[in-house]
């Protein structure tokens, strides 16, 4: 999403956690980083954490990928109007998928499997934030 939002000339703060305190302080999957730098993905820098309060109150979008993050969020936190299942909120075009699963225990196609989805629904949403609004009907910015 990052290197999407910067080719777009979007700005916009992106962040990641889970939903359970499985891994904080570590970084991602061995294998999720090996499928992520085979596309051009740095994620080193990330460590695990998890879901704030604070995070839905300061982000405009809090997606989960699974039902079972949205029940343990909505749980924990109320439902939300920013908390919403990943696909479902970004609609890729081509994509059945509603949730994306957890590659955890299976093997490298998997996580492959995981970033086609999520490249797909980071894609739709990145243009639909580039599109003019249909308010701005000439396209100018200004509505």
């Amino acid at each position: 999403m990052r290197s999407l939002l910067a080719r777009s000339g979007l700005a916009g703060e992106v962040d990641s956690a889970g939903t359970m305190a499985y891994h904080v302080g570590e970084p991602p999957d061995r294998r999720s980083q090996a499928a992520a730098a085979a596309r051009g993905y740095d994620l080193s820098d990330l460590r695990g954490r998890v879901v704030s309060e604070a995070d839905l109150d300061r982000f405009d979008h809090v997606w989960v990928m699974d039902r079972g993050h949205l029940n343990r969020l909505r749980a924990r936190f109320g439902d939300r109007p920013n908390l919403r299942l990943f696909l479902e909120a970004t609609a890729p075009e081509g994509v059945r998928a509603r949730e994306v699963p957890d590659p955890y225990g299976g093997d490298a196609a998997g996580f492959e499997r995981v970033l086609d989805l999520i490249e797909a629904g980071c894609r739709a949403a990145v243009a639909r934030w580039s599109a003019p609004s249909a308010a701005d009907a000439d396209g100018d910015g200004v509505a």
